[in-house]
Protein backbone atom coordinates (compact mmCIF):
# COMPACT_ATOMS: atom_id res chain seq x y z
CA UNK A 1 0.00 0.00 0.00
CA UNK A 2 1.17 3.35 -1.02
CA UNK A 3 2.26 6.12 1.92
CA UNK A 4 -0.12 9.17 1.55
CA UNK A 5 0.57 12.32 0.21
CA UNK A 6 2.68 14.34 2.20
CA UNK A 7 1.42 18.14 2.67
CA UNK A 8 3.97 20.89 1.37
CA UNK A 9 4.69 23.90 3.92
CA UNK A 10 5.49 26.72 2.06
CA UNK A 11 6.93 29.96 3.56
CA UNK A 12 8.39 33.17 2.27
CA UNK A 13 11.50 35.15 2.91
CA UNK A 14 11.49 38.64 2.36
CA UNK A 15 15.20 38.96 1.29
CA UNK A 16 16.03 42.74 2.34
CA UNK A 17 19.50 43.75 0.67
CA UNK A 18 21.26 41.25 -0.58
CA UNK A 19 22.99 39.06 -3.57
CA UNK A 20 19.48 37.37 -3.95
CA UNK A 21 17.75 40.03 -4.42
CA UNK A 22 17.68 42.54 -7.80
CA UNK A 23 17.52 46.28 -6.31
CA UNK A 24 18.35 47.79 -9.36
CA UNK A 25 15.55 46.16 -11.20
CA UNK A 26 12.68 49.00 -12.44
CA UNK A 27 10.34 46.52 -10.76
CA UNK A 28 11.92 46.81 -7.24
CA UNK A 29 10.81 48.48 -4.61
CA UNK A 30 11.88 49.82 -1.25
CA UNK A 31 13.71 47.31 1.49
CA UNK A 32 12.58 49.65 4.47
CA UNK A 33 9.40 51.02 3.47
CA UNK A 34 6.12 49.30 5.59
CA UNK A 35 4.43 49.06 2.15
CA UNK A 36 7.02 46.73 1.02
CA UNK A 37 6.56 44.22 3.76
CA UNK A 38 2.58 44.70 3.74
CA UNK A 39 2.00 43.81 -0.14
CA UNK A 40 4.77 40.69 0.51
CA UNK A 41 3.03 39.69 3.63
CA UNK A 42 -0.48 39.92 1.71
CA UNK A 43 0.37 37.94 -1.27
CA UNK A 44 1.91 35.06 1.16
CA UNK A 45 -1.29 34.93 2.72
CA UNK A 46 -3.10 34.74 -0.09
CA UNK A 47 -1.44 31.98 -1.53
CA UNK A 48 -2.32 30.37 2.07
CA UNK A 49 1.48 30.02 2.96
CA UNK A 50 2.44 29.25 6.59
CA UNK A 51 4.37 32.10 7.55
CA UNK A 52 6.55 34.94 6.14
CA UNK A 53 10.08 34.90 7.60
CA UNK A 54 12.43 38.02 8.40
CA UNK A 55 16.15 37.49 8.89
CA UNK A 56 18.23 39.84 10.72
CA UNK A 57 21.33 42.13 10.34
CA UNK A 58 22.56 43.20 13.58
CA UNK A 59 25.82 45.58 12.04
CA UNK A 60 25.97 46.70 8.33
CA UNK A 61 28.74 44.83 6.66
CA UNK A 62 31.98 45.85 5.98
CA UNK A 63 34.37 45.19 3.32
CA UNK A 64 38.05 46.82 3.45
CA UNK A 65 36.54 48.53 5.69
CA UNK A 66 33.80 50.45 3.86
CA UNK A 67 30.02 49.63 4.78
CA UNK A 68 29.34 46.78 2.04
CA UNK A 69 27.33 48.06 -0.79
CA UNK A 70 24.54 46.35 -0.68
CA UNK A 71 23.80 46.86 3.10
CA UNK A 72 23.34 50.60 2.73
CA UNK A 73 19.42 50.93 2.61
CA UNK A 74 19.60 49.11 6.47
CA UNK A 75 17.70 46.39 8.15
CA UNK A 76 14.60 47.80 10.29
CA UNK A 77 13.94 45.99 13.56
CA UNK A 78 12.41 42.64 13.30
CA UNK A 79 9.40 43.16 15.90
CA UNK A 80 8.55 46.19 14.74
CA UNK A 81 7.90 44.98 11.51
CA UNK A 82 6.38 41.55 12.18
CA UNK A 83 4.32 43.85 14.84
CA UNK A 84 2.86 46.31 11.95
CA UNK A 85 2.25 42.80 9.80
CA UNK A 86 -0.35 41.73 12.59
CA UNK A 87 -2.62 44.44 12.11
CA UNK A 88 -2.48 43.83 8.29
CA UNK A 89 -2.90 40.18 8.00
CA UNK A 90 -5.12 37.42 9.41
CA UNK A 91 -3.71 34.02 9.49
CA UNK A 92 0.14 34.05 8.27
CA UNK A 93 2.42 33.37 10.47
CA UNK A 94 5.50 35.55 11.39
CA UNK A 95 8.55 34.30 11.86
CA UNK A 96 11.51 36.92 13.06
CA UNK A 97 15.09 36.25 14.04
CA UNK A 98 15.96 37.10 17.36
CA UNK A 99 19.98 36.77 18.56
CA UNK A 100 20.46 34.79 21.43
CA UNK A 101 24.53 36.26 22.25
CA UNK A 102 23.34 39.69 22.43
CA UNK A 103 19.95 39.71 23.93
CA UNK A 104 18.50 38.59 27.31
CA UNK A 105 16.15 35.68 28.27
CA UNK A 106 13.16 38.04 29.70
CA UNK A 107 13.23 40.76 27.35
CA UNK A 108 13.29 38.34 23.79
CA UNK A 109 10.24 36.22 26.28
CA UNK A 110 8.34 39.06 26.77
CA UNK A 111 8.34 40.87 23.01
CA UNK A 112 7.34 37.57 21.67
CA UNK A 113 4.38 36.30 23.97
CA UNK A 114 3.21 40.42 23.41
CA UNK A 115 3.43 39.20 19.51
CA UNK A 116 1.67 36.18 19.77
CA UNK A 117 -1.03 38.01 21.59
CA UNK A 118 -1.34 40.78 18.74
CA UNK A 119 -1.11 38.32 16.29
CA UNK A 120 -3.52 35.87 18.08
CA UNK A 121 -1.13 33.27 17.74
CA UNK A 122 1.00 33.50 14.79
CA UNK A 123 4.55 34.33 16.01
CA UNK A 124 7.83 32.34 15.74
CA UNK A 125 11.20 32.87 16.80
CA UNK A 126 14.51 32.04 14.99
CA UNK A 127 16.96 31.30 17.01
CA UNK A 128 20.52 32.11 15.90
CA UNK A 129 23.54 32.68 17.95
CA UNK A 130 26.59 35.40 16.41
CA UNK A 131 29.93 34.04 15.48
CA UNK A 132 32.23 37.56 15.45
CA UNK A 133 33.72 39.93 17.58
CA UNK A 134 32.63 42.60 14.48
CA UNK A 135 28.77 42.08 15.59
CA UNK A 136 29.54 42.12 19.24
CA UNK A 137 31.29 45.73 18.91
CA UNK A 138 28.01 47.11 18.94
CA UNK A 139 26.32 45.41 21.70
CA UNK A 140 28.05 45.94 25.93
CA UNK A 141 28.77 42.86 26.27
CA UNK A 142 31.25 43.07 23.31
CA UNK A 143 33.32 40.50 21.75
CA UNK A 144 32.16 37.01 20.81
CA UNK A 145 31.65 33.21 22.37
CA UNK A 146 33.32 30.57 20.85
CA UNK A 147 30.96 27.89 19.59
CA UNK A 148 30.70 25.36 21.82
CA UNK A 149 29.67 28.47 24.36
CA UNK A 150 27.43 30.17 21.95
CA UNK A 151 25.44 26.93 21.76
CA UNK A 152 25.28 26.36 25.64
CA UNK A 153 24.21 29.88 26.06
CA UNK A 154 21.60 29.21 23.14
CA UNK A 155 20.27 26.18 24.93
CA UNK A 156 20.53 28.11 27.99
CA UNK A 157 18.93 31.29 26.84
CA UNK A 158 16.03 29.23 24.96
CA UNK A 159 14.72 27.20 28.04
CA UNK A 160 15.24 30.42 30.32
CA UNK A 161 12.76 31.90 28.26
CA UNK A 162 10.38 28.60 27.64
CA UNK A 163 10.38 28.53 31.63
CA UNK A 164 9.02 32.69 31.52
CA UNK A 165 6.36 31.74 28.86
CA UNK A 166 5.21 28.78 31.20
CA UNK A 167 5.26 30.78 34.61
CA UNK A 168 1.44 31.20 33.17
CA UNK A 169 -0.77 28.20 32.91
CA UNK A 170 -3.36 30.34 31.12
CA UNK A 171 -6.50 29.97 33.59
CA UNK A 172 -5.14 32.79 36.17
CA UNK A 173 -7.02 35.70 34.86
CA UNK A 174 -11.12 35.52 35.83
CA UNK A 175 -11.67 38.78 35.83
CA UNK A 176 -14.88 38.01 38.20
CA UNK A 177 -16.32 41.43 38.05
CA UNK A 178 -18.94 40.47 40.74
CA UNK A 179 -16.30 39.97 43.18
CA UNK A 180 -13.50 42.23 41.94
CA UNK A 181 -11.48 39.03 41.78
CA UNK A 182 -8.72 39.24 38.78
CA UNK A 183 -6.31 37.03 39.32
CA UNK A 184 -6.77 33.49 40.88
CA UNK A 185 -3.47 33.58 41.88
CA UNK A 186 -1.40 36.07 42.75
CA UNK A 187 2.36 34.61 42.17
CA UNK A 188 1.13 33.87 38.54
CA UNK A 189 4.07 34.63 36.33
CA UNK A 190 6.83 34.08 39.08
CA UNK A 191 9.81 32.28 38.18
CA UNK A 192 13.26 31.36 39.54
CA UNK A 193 16.11 30.63 37.53
CA UNK A 194 19.88 29.98 38.24
CA UNK A 195 22.15 28.12 35.42
CA UNK A 196 25.66 28.93 34.18
CA UNK A 197 24.72 31.86 31.89
CA UNK A 198 21.54 33.37 33.29
CA UNK A 199 20.71 34.01 37.23
CA UNK A 200 17.61 36.17 36.99
CA UNK A 201 14.12 35.54 39.74
CA UNK A 202 11.39 37.59 39.71
CA UNK A 203 7.21 37.62 37.66
CA UNK A 204 7.06 37.75 33.95
CA UNK A 205 4.58 40.48 33.00
CA UNK A 206 2.96 38.84 29.99
CA UNK A 207 0.40 35.69 30.75
CA UNK A 208 -0.28 32.97 28.54
CA UNK A 209 -0.39 33.62 25.20
CA UNK A 210 -2.28 31.70 22.40
CA UNK A 211 0.05 29.68 21.46
CA UNK A 212 1.68 28.85 25.00
CA UNK A 213 5.34 29.20 23.18
CA UNK A 214 6.39 30.77 20.36
CA UNK A 215 6.95 28.56 17.31
CA UNK A 216 10.58 27.61 17.59
CA UNK A 217 13.29 27.55 14.24
CA UNK A 218 16.38 26.93 14.27
CA UNK A 219 19.25 27.66 11.23
CA UNK A 220 22.42 25.52 12.41
CA UNK A 221 24.07 22.88 9.98
CA UNK A 222 26.66 21.95 12.51
CA UNK A 223 26.18 18.57 14.58
CA UNK A 224 25.73 20.85 17.24
CA UNK A 225 23.18 23.01 15.12
CA UNK A 226 20.81 19.54 14.82
CA UNK A 227 21.34 18.48 17.98
CA UNK A 228 19.73 21.66 19.26
CA UNK A 229 17.19 21.53 16.28
CA UNK A 230 16.47 18.14 17.82
CA UNK A 231 15.94 18.70 20.93
CA UNK A 232 14.26 21.91 21.01
CA UNK A 233 13.35 23.21 17.54
CA UNK A 234 10.02 22.92 15.89
CA UNK A 235 11.61 23.50 12.64
CA UNK A 236 14.96 23.56 11.11
CA UNK A 237 16.16 25.54 7.39
CA UNK A 238 18.18 23.53 5.18
CA UNK A 239 20.59 24.99 2.94
CA UNK A 240 21.10 21.59 0.93
CA UNK A 241 20.36 21.61 -3.12
CA UNK A 242 19.85 18.60 -4.10
CA UNK A 243 17.49 15.74 -3.60
CA UNK A 244 20.76 13.03 -2.23
CA UNK A 245 21.53 16.04 -0.09
CA UNK A 246 18.62 16.59 1.52
CA UNK A 247 17.58 13.27 2.56
CA UNK A 248 20.40 12.67 3.80
CA UNK A 249 19.92 15.80 5.83
CA UNK A 250 16.15 14.80 6.45
CA UNK A 251 16.95 11.70 7.74
CA UNK A 252 20.05 12.56 9.42
CA UNK A 253 18.21 15.10 11.72
CA UNK A 254 14.74 13.62 12.06
CA UNK A 255 17.03 10.59 13.20
CA UNK A 256 17.71 12.48 16.43
CA UNK A 257 14.53 12.82 17.66
CA UNK A 258 13.90 9.78 19.42
CA UNK A 259 16.41 10.37 22.06
CA UNK A 260 14.55 13.45 22.92
CA UNK A 261 11.41 11.53 23.18
CA UNK A 262 10.07 13.16 19.66
CA UNK A 263 8.31 11.95 17.21
CA UNK A 264 9.39 12.47 13.52
CA UNK A 265 6.64 15.13 12.71
CA UNK A 266 7.05 17.04 15.48
CA UNK A 267 10.44 18.66 13.22
CA UNK A 268 9.92 19.85 10.28
CA UNK A 269 12.86 20.68 7.75
CA UNK A 270 12.07 23.59 5.54
CA UNK A 271 15.58 24.64 3.19
CA UNK A 272 15.21 28.04 1.35
CA UNK A 273 14.97 28.19 -2.31
CA UNK A 274 14.23 30.66 -5.01
CA UNK A 275 12.65 30.51 -8.25
CA UNK A 276 12.38 31.81 -12.00
CA UNK A 277 8.95 30.80 -13.86
CA UNK A 278 8.43 31.35 -17.61
CA UNK A 279 6.04 30.08 -20.08
CA UNK A 280 8.30 27.33 -20.58
CA UNK A 281 11.47 25.94 -19.09
CA UNK A 282 13.65 26.99 -22.00
CA UNK A 283 12.14 30.01 -21.03
CA UNK A 284 12.64 29.89 -17.57
CA UNK A 285 16.24 28.95 -17.94
CA UNK A 286 17.20 32.37 -20.26
CA UNK A 287 15.43 34.51 -18.02
CA UNK A 288 17.57 32.64 -15.18
CA UNK A 289 20.43 33.35 -16.91
CA UNK A 290 19.57 37.05 -17.13
CA UNK A 291 18.87 36.86 -13.46
CA UNK A 292 21.67 35.94 -12.06
CA UNK A 293 23.59 38.38 -14.50
CA UNK A 294 21.85 40.75 -12.52
CA UNK A 295 22.27 39.94 -9.11
CA UNK A 296 26.13 39.29 -9.75
CA UNK A 297 27.47 42.22 -11.41
CA UNK A 298 30.96 42.91 -12.22
CA UNK A 299 31.89 44.59 -8.74
CA UNK A 300 29.52 42.19 -6.24
CA UNK A 301 31.91 39.05 -8.30
CA UNK A 302 35.23 40.83 -6.52
CA UNK A 303 33.92 41.49 -3.25
CA UNK A 304 32.37 37.81 -3.22
CA UNK A 305 36.29 36.80 -4.53
CA UNK A 306 37.76 38.76 -1.48
CA UNK A 307 35.66 36.20 1.05
CA UNK A 308 38.19 33.68 -0.26
CA UNK A 309 41.37 35.80 -1.37
CA UNK A 310 41.26 38.40 1.54
CA UNK A 311 43.22 40.44 -0.24
CA UNK A 312 41.83 44.02 -2.51
CA UNK A 313 40.87 42.93 -5.91
CA UNK A 314 39.23 45.73 -7.10
CA UNK A 315 42.14 45.72 -9.77
CA UNK A 316 40.98 42.64 -11.53
CA UNK A 317 39.06 42.52 -14.22
CA UNK A 318 35.55 40.44 -13.21
CA UNK A 319 35.32 39.10 -16.82
CA UNK A 320 39.08 37.78 -16.62
CA UNK A 321 40.96 34.96 -15.23
CA UNK A 322 40.93 34.56 -11.20
CA UNK A 323 44.02 35.63 -9.71
CA UNK A 324 47.28 34.01 -10.02
CA UNK A 325 48.66 34.98 -6.64
CA UNK A 326 47.20 33.16 -3.71
CA UNK A 327 44.64 34.11 -0.64
CA UNK A 328 46.04 35.90 2.11
CA UNK A 329 45.37 33.45 4.90
CA UNK A 330 46.04 35.82 8.05
CA UNK A 331 43.57 36.14 10.76
CA UNK A 332 42.44 39.74 10.25
CA UNK A 333 39.78 39.45 7.00
CA UNK A 334 38.84 42.44 5.05
CA UNK A 335 35.32 41.13 5.12
CA UNK A 336 33.55 41.88 8.16
CA UNK A 337 30.21 40.48 9.39
CA UNK A 338 29.91 38.16 6.57
CA UNK A 339 28.60 34.88 7.06
CA UNK A 340 30.45 33.43 4.17
CA UNK A 341 33.69 34.08 5.61
CA UNK A 342 33.06 30.80 7.43
CA UNK A 343 32.43 28.68 4.76
CA UNK A 344 35.73 28.92 3.30
CA UNK A 345 37.73 26.53 6.17
CA UNK A 346 40.92 26.15 3.75
CA UNK A 347 41.25 29.43 1.46
CA UNK A 348 44.19 27.73 -0.25
CA UNK A 349 42.43 24.90 -1.40
CA UNK A 350 39.38 26.55 -2.13
CA UNK A 351 41.23 28.93 -4.37
CA UNK A 352 43.36 25.56 -6.46
CA UNK A 353 39.74 24.09 -6.58
CA UNK A 354 37.99 27.31 -8.11
CA UNK A 355 41.11 27.98 -10.70
CA UNK A 356 40.60 24.67 -12.01
CA UNK A 357 36.72 24.49 -12.38
CA UNK A 358 37.50 28.11 -13.60
CA UNK A 359 39.96 26.84 -16.62
CA UNK A 360 38.03 24.23 -17.27
CA UNK A 361 35.13 25.81 -18.38
CA UNK A 362 36.46 29.11 -19.36
CA UNK A 363 34.85 31.08 -16.46
CA UNK A 364 35.87 34.31 -15.68
CA UNK A 365 35.84 35.65 -11.97
CA UNK A 366 31.72 36.86 -12.42
CA UNK A 367 30.83 33.62 -14.58
CA UNK A 368 32.69 31.51 -11.72
CA UNK A 369 31.13 33.53 -8.57
CA UNK A 370 27.71 33.11 -10.64
CA UNK A 371 28.17 29.43 -10.91
CA UNK A 372 29.52 28.58 -7.44
CA UNK A 373 26.82 30.75 -5.70
CA UNK A 374 23.90 29.01 -6.19
CA UNK A 375 21.98 27.34 -3.48
CA UNK A 376 18.64 25.60 -4.46
CA UNK A 377 16.65 27.11 -7.17
CA UNK A 378 13.55 25.84 -8.94
CA UNK A 379 13.82 27.16 -12.58
CA UNK A 380 10.90 26.36 -15.34
CA UNK A 381 7.24 26.39 -16.24
CA UNK A 382 4.70 26.54 -13.18
CA UNK A 383 4.10 22.91 -13.74
CA UNK A 384 7.55 22.04 -13.91
CA UNK A 385 8.12 23.83 -10.77
CA UNK A 386 5.53 22.57 -8.63
CA UNK A 387 6.23 19.15 -9.80
CA UNK A 388 9.91 19.17 -8.66
CA UNK A 389 9.03 21.00 -5.24
CA UNK A 390 6.55 17.85 -4.31
CA UNK A 391 8.76 15.59 -5.75
CA UNK A 392 11.03 16.75 -3.19
CA UNK A 393 8.66 16.56 -0.07
CA UNK A 394 7.07 13.35 -1.28
CA UNK A 395 11.07 11.58 -1.33
CA UNK A 396 11.54 13.15 1.96
CA UNK A 397 14.38 15.75 0.87
CA UNK A 398 12.19 18.55 2.96
CA UNK A 399 8.59 19.23 4.41
CA UNK A 400 8.66 22.23 2.13
CA UNK A 401 10.55 25.33 1.35
CA UNK A 402 10.84 28.93 2.29
CA UNK A 403 10.77 31.17 -0.88
CA UNK A 404 13.17 33.58 -1.54
CA UNK A 405 11.97 35.66 -4.54
CA UNK A 406 14.80 38.10 -6.16
CA UNK A 407 12.65 41.35 -6.41
CA UNK A 408 11.08 42.49 -3.69
CA UNK A 409 8.26 43.34 -2.55
CA UNK A 410 6.27 41.78 -5.77
CA UNK A 411 8.15 39.04 -6.44
CA UNK A 412 6.39 36.19 -4.57
CA UNK A 413 3.23 37.17 -7.00
CA UNK A 414 4.18 35.14 -9.96
CA UNK A 415 4.56 32.49 -7.77
CA UNK A 416 1.13 32.52 -6.00
CA UNK A 417 -0.41 32.98 -9.12
CA UNK A 418 0.68 30.51 -11.49
CA UNK A 419 2.30 27.86 -8.98
CA UNK A 420 0.40 27.51 -6.01
CA UNK A 421 -3.20 26.26 -7.55
CA UNK A 422 -1.43 23.73 -9.36
CA UNK A 423 -0.29 22.61 -6.05
CA UNK A 424 -3.48 22.76 -4.82
CA UNK A 425 -5.23 20.61 -7.66
CA UNK A 426 -2.84 18.09 -6.71
CA UNK A 427 -4.10 18.03 -3.34
CA UNK A 428 -0.57 18.74 -1.66
CA UNK A 429 -1.21 21.94 -0.40
CA UNK A 430 -4.18 23.88 1.33
CA UNK A 431 -6.73 25.84 0.14
CA UNK A 432 -7.82 27.40 3.18
CA UNK A 433 -6.21 27.91 6.60
CA UNK A 434 -6.71 24.73 8.91
CA UNK A 435 -7.16 27.12 12.15
CA UNK A 436 -6.14 30.06 13.44
CA UNK A 437 -2.33 29.87 14.70
CA UNK A 438 0.66 29.17 13.27
CA UNK A 439 1.06 25.90 14.68
CA UNK A 440 -2.13 25.09 13.02
CA UNK A 441 -0.46 25.92 9.53
CA UNK A 442 2.60 23.60 10.31
CA UNK A 443 0.22 20.66 12.29
CA UNK A 444 2.22 21.31 15.60
CA UNK A 445 0.50 20.40 18.52
CA UNK A 446 0.30 23.10 21.42
CA UNK A 447 3.00 22.83 23.96
CA UNK A 448 0.19 21.71 26.97
CA UNK A 449 -0.79 19.17 24.70
CA UNK A 450 3.21 18.04 24.22
CA UNK A 451 3.62 18.08 27.80
CA UNK A 452 0.25 16.05 28.38
CA UNK A 453 0.74 13.48 26.26
CA UNK A 454 5.04 12.49 27.64
CA UNK A 455 3.38 12.66 30.89
CA UNK A 456 0.81 9.73 30.03
CA UNK A 457 3.19 7.89 27.53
Amino acid sequence: MSKPLKQIHLAAHFPGVNNTTVWSDPAAGSHIEFSSFAHFARTAERAKFDFLFLAEGLRLREQGGKIYDLDVVGRPDTFTVLAALAAVTEHLGLTGTINSTFNEPYEVARQFASLDHLSGGRAAWNVVTSWDAFTGENFRRGGFLPQDERYSRAKEFLATTQELFDSWHGDEIVADRATGTFLSDAKAGSFVHQGQHFDIQGQFNVPRSPQGRPVIFQAGDSDEGREFAASSADAIFSRYSTLDQGQAFYTDVKSRLAKYGRRSDQLLILPAATFVLGDTDAEAEDLAKEVRRQQVSGATALKHLEFVWNRDLSSYDPDGPLPEIDPDVSDNHISKGRAQVRMYRDPLATAREWRERAEANGWSIRDLVIETGNRQAFIGSPSTVAKTINDFVQADASDGFILVPHITPTGLDPFADKVVPLLQEQGVFRTEYEGPTLRHHLGLAHPDDVREERAAS
